[in-house]
């Protein structure tokens, strides 16, 4: 299984805002939702997820400030974060959700929000 290439990360101020892309293989991409994670400094949570529907549904502590999104031809998911707040510091990664066992986890993308 190819690993997903996650990008766009990067150091912002408070108030910023970034665009993460994620590059996925076709074996991932066709999985019935893709999400977006994150990590910080151990745990890692669910931020939002995108259904091959259509459906959205998103972190309380995200809701408002981001947006999922994908191109399905081009097996990509974006994420759109506005309004970035400190504890938005994670590395950021996406895969399928739910992500099982045996699927791979790219490199992430780091996210750091400071002044």
């Amino acid at each position: 299984q190819v690993q997903p290439v996650e990008s766009g990360g990067g150091l912002v101020q408070p108030g910023g805002s970034l665009r993460l892309s994620c590059a996925a293989s076709g074996s991932i991409f066709s999985r019935e939702a893709m999400g977006w994670y994150r990590q910080a400094p151990v745990k890692r949570e669910l931020v939002a997820v995108i259904r091959r529907g259509g459906s959205i549904n998103y972190a309380d502590s995200v809701k408002g400030r981001f947006t999922i999104s994908r191109d399905n031809a081009k097996n990509t998911v974006y994420l759109q974060m506005n309004s970035l707040k400190p504890e938005d510091t994670a590395v950021y990664y996406c895969n399928a959700f739910p992500a099982g066992r045996s699927d791979v986890w790219g490199q992430g993308t780091q996210v750091t929000v400071s002044s």
